[in-house]
């Protein structure tokens, strides 16, 4: 989120609210990120899957490849049947279904098309998010739902475990309300199609609504596809004057309005970083 600019090195905040040490200038190749074919057997023979998983989090690019495989169709069915799938979306979405691709398990028969699950899954994610308390948060700080789900997105992105949501949710908070740019890599790793817990310098220069280390305010549409928990925790931010956050090491996530702090707190996630890398190759 919050970068340093010397001359040869940079830190910055992950995806995932970690802060790694890069050296500008490096190259860096995407990450493919595998999606599962769910499929049933009886007696080793392949059958068609009964059941549709998708996970928290997962964009909408992981989603349509997902149906087509369980369904058994060609690569890029299930996006070029968007349009006549007559989704129930805001108008602000203006057809994109992101962020409406509701994480769940969709059970699965002979008459299943891409357009009967992907209304599924709307309309799925119409009724929870619509739903109270949910609902509430949007309406008492003065934001539409659509926004909402957006920075719903980005806290299911970047928070490291479930627990850190609604520190991260009130970090996105503190920094639109102070009109700070919300430098988040997961914004970023959405524009170039990849995920990954290194940035370069170079990357942050992408001239993309979708930049938040460039761009003031939200992206045009949410990143993600978030799950209950994550809009809960945009209803219901918790209290902090926090602005920055790293995860120094597993299960310790670390929040500070304090610059100087979180420095610090950079330096012992880096020098963790750095003694396992030389562990890893001895």
């Amino acid at each position: 989120m919050q970068r340093n600019t010397p001359s040869r090195r940079t830190t910055r905040l992950t995806r995932r609210g970690r802060l790694v040490l890069v050296l500008t200038g490096s190259a860096l190749a995407g990450t493919a990120v595998a999606v599962p074919l769910l499929t049933l057997h009886h007696d080793d023979t392949p059958a068609r899957p009964r059941t549709l998983v998708i996970p928290e989090g997962w964009r909408s690019g992981q989603v349509y490849a997902a149906i087509d495989k369980a369904l058994a169709l060609a690569p890029g069915t299930t996006k070029q049947s968007i349009p006549g799938a007559h989704l129930e979306l805001p108008s602000s979405a203006e057809g994109n279904p992101e962020g409406y691709l509701f994480p769940a398990t969709y059970p699965l028969d002979e008459k299943s098309t891409p357009q009967s699950l992907l209304s599924y899954m709307v309309d799925t994610a119409n009724k929870r998010f619509n739903a109270a308390p949910v609902a509430a948060g949007p309406q008492r700080d003065s934001m539409n739902l659509y926004q909402a789900i957006t920075i719903a997105s980005i806290v299911q992105a970047e928070a490291a475990s479930k627990a850190d949501m609604n520190k991260v949710a009130r970090v996105v908070f503190n920094r639109l309300e102070r009109g700070m740019p919300l430098q988040m890599d997961s914004t970023l790793n959405y524009a170039l199609n990849r995920s990954t817990v290194r940035m370069t310098t170079e990357d942050t220069r992408l001239n993309s609504p979708y930049n938040s280390y460039q761009r003031m305010g939200l992206p045009p549409t949410p990143i993600d596809n978030p799950g209950e928990e994550a809009m809960r925790a945009v209803a219901n931010p918790a209290q902090g004057d926090w602005l920055y956050f790293v995860t120094v090491k597993p299960g310790d996530t670390r929040f500070t309005a304090d610059y100087s702090e979180h420095q610090r707190n950079v330096a012992e996630f880096n020098a963790r970083l750095r003694g396992s890398a030389q562990q890893s190759a001895k």
